[in-house]
């Protein structure tokens, strides 16, 4: 934003300011803090400034190194280090983007895996009722600090972990009035605040659809989350779920894959229907040079278990079969619990073991 700066030989220093846009709110601020700061200097009597304002493209460099800058800044979280973080997005909402969290949450806790499950759609939450817990979020104190407690599902030897909107209101069909900065709050709470368990293998996170103030802001809390993109088969949903990967890239945050919901309806006989058109998912992984991580068919137990909160993924059928199939892809491909990242050694390790045990 500094354009330039001149010097004279009465020790008046012109500084040239570019602003992101001539009513900049912060104009005053940065005024106040480049004179403070140049004024400081030896020598310098005076401090003018020179206000223009930068073009579209200067003004989306500099954005992008705001962002960066952010993202290298991210406060500290209570999420334990070791867990790998999954942002489920989407573009537009009606795309099954919680029906997807829901049941790969589930997938990866029949596993074995202790998750943790956010419901970052402070709005529209919905995950309490599709995972099937019911009550209220506890709290724990250790000295000054009070930290929310989430609410427990065991499947299997996995764990789910989950906090929610939905589990601080007295009613589901309590409607929130809220604006940015209390959804943002709401949302800073669940990621600082909370009594994350430390032997979390994922943090999976239902985002609001779209790419407004909630997701931005998890982009600059949480930058080492992974963002995974629902899509629909529809051009119009593709085009529109284009978006958040381009949001999440402009926050330096890694876009893991593409997973195509909805994708078709398979009649008992295995005749495939495809109601919603052909090919979303394939043709936003080939725009974005992401991988397709998956395709899931449309089928009414997915919905039936979502009202009953239990996911489709813990029964059989197409469906059941199409989520295991992904979340087997998360696990050893996309996105491997921390404990595997280094699976290779110590399977040589083990090798070597058996091989002297042998020889012994």
């Amino acid at each position: 934003m500094v354009k330039g700066v001149k010097v004279a030989d009465d020790g008046v220093v012109t500084l040239a300011i570019a602003l992101t846009t001539a009513g900049c709110p912060l104009r005053g601020q940065i005024q106040r803090d480049a004179k403070t700061r140049v004024e400081s200097l030896p020598g310098v009597t005076k401090v003018l400034i020179d206000w223009s304002e930068l073009d579209a493209e200067e003004r989306s460099a500099a954005m992008a190194v705001a962002r960066k800058n952010a993202a290298e800044r991210a406060p500290q979280t209570a999420i334990p280090a070791r867990a790998r973080v999954l942002a489920i997005a989407s573009g537009k909402g009606g795309v099954g983007k919680s029906s997807v969290t829901a049941n790969l949450a589930a997938a990866l806790a029949s596993r074995g895996f202790q998750v943790g499950v956010i419901d970052a759609d402070i709005w529209g939450f919905s995950i309490p009722r599709m995972l099937g817990v019911d009550g209220r979020l506890g709290a724990s104190k250790s000295g000054e600090r009070t930290s929310i407690v989430p609410l427990t599902r065991p499947i299997g030897t996995g764990r789910l972990d989950i906090v929610s909107m939905g589990l601080l209101v007295d009613s589901e069909d309590a409607a929130l009035l809220w604006r940015g900065l209390m959804l943002n709050r709401a949302v800073q709470h669940f990621l600082e605040d909370v009594d994350w368990a430390p032997d979390l293998d994922y943090v999976v996170i239902d985002m609001p659809p779209g790419t407004g103030d909630v997701a931005m802001g998890l982009a600059r809390m949480i930058p080492r989350a992974e963002m995974i993109v629902v899509t629909t088969p529809a051009t119009g949903a593709q085009k529109v779920a284009g978006r958040a990967v381009a949001m999440a890239r402009k926050s330096y945050l890694r876009v893991a894959g593409v997973i195509e919901n909805m994708s078709y309806f398979e009649t008992p006989d295995g005749e495939r229907h495809e109601l919603f058109g052909r090919g979303g998912g394939e043709a936003l992984a080939a725009e974005t040079g992401l991988e397709l991580i998956g395709r899931v068919p449309i089928e009414p137990a997915v919905s039936a278990g979502g009202d009953d909160g239990e996911p489709v993924v813990l029964g059989d059928g197409v469906a059941a079969a199409a989520f295991h199939a992904i979340a087997d892809r998360i696990v050893t491909e996309v996105a491997p619990p921390v404990e595997m990242e280094g699976c290779t050694a110590r399977m040589l390790d083990l090798m070597d073991a058996a091989l002297a045990e042998s020889d012994n």
